[in-house]
């Protein structure tokens, strides 16, 4: 056994081989991984999508084939791209999280079958394809208020790395799992006033370590998960918490992922 596809909503990711270790990251429903080590009933994995690794515990996976993984790779997947979606084989059913993958998915059945069960997307709809910029907005927005999760994934629990990678996901840009990984993608925005909606933006420590991120809904104001997805007003020099009357992050540097060149 080399490969897996989490079956379950969500499995956990953990520091370590224990049920008392820290969740570092979360496997969404579809996202396939390889198992590269095995500790009685736990599993070092890594995540094929970005290569984030992780012990996970839960059983809820597909033991998957080489060609399978394979067929997957080359075929149709759509990503959730709603907060949840409701799945639906036979009389059984569960919702999953925006940013689950949906291999071999026909769109004009809203339908797949995966280990031999066929499930069906019931709701909600396919967004369909629009404006990269405006769909990154509007996915973002619809996050506002899930609370803080350090290693979170989904709108249930979610910390600042998680939400931009998921929401990029949806709107079709992959970016790695941290957020100093992320600063490594896109083109540098010199000033802030030349930013645009869907431009990531990074913050860094007294240390120089980058140890958040956000996503800008223009060159004054980002939607970004700290306590909370919430909107706060930005300027050169961080992120102006307006009931605390300070700033509350530093700015290190503007990103431009969306536009290639």
């Amino acid at each position: 056994m080399n490969n897996g596809i989490c079956l379950n909503s969500i499995i956990p990711i953990r520091s370590e081989p224990s049920r008392k270790a820290q969740m570092t990251d979360q496997l969404l429903f579809g996202e396939s991984f390889k198992i590269l080590e095995v500790q009685g009933e736990w599993y070092y994995i890594e995540r094929s999508i970005d290569g984030y690794g992780g012990w996970i515990t839960d059983r809820h996976f597909l033991e998957a084939s080489g060609e399978l993984m394979e067929n997957i790779q080359q075929a149709i997947s759509r990503i959730v791209d709603q907060p949840f979606a409701r799945l639906q084989w036979g009389e059984s059913g569960m919702w999953v999280p925006g940013g689950s993958v949906l291999p071999f998915f026909d769109d004009s059945t809203h339908s797949f079958t995966l280990d031999n069960t066929h499930y069906k997307l019931e709701s909600p709809e396919p967004s369909g394809h629009q404006d990269t910029r405006q769909w990154v907005s509007q996915a973002a927005l619809q996050y506002q208020n899930a609370p803080y999760l350090w290693g979170g994934k989904t709108i249930m629990g979610i910390d600042c790395s998680g939400f931009t990678q998921v929401i990029y996901r949806i709107c079709g840009i992959l970016l790695p799992r941290d957020s100093h990984q992320q600063l490594n993608h896109g083109r540098t925005i010199g000033f802030i006033k030349d930013a645009r909606p869907g431009d990531l933006a990074f913050f860094d420590n007294e240390e120089g370590e980058i140890v958040h991120t956000g996503i800008l809904l223009g060159p004054d104001r980002i939607v970004h998960a700290s306590g909370r997805v919430r909107i706060d007003p930005i300027d050169h020099q961080g992120i102006y918490r307006r009931e605390e009357r300070k700033y509350s992050h530093r700015l290190r540097v503007i990103k431009n992922v969306i536009d290639r060149s």
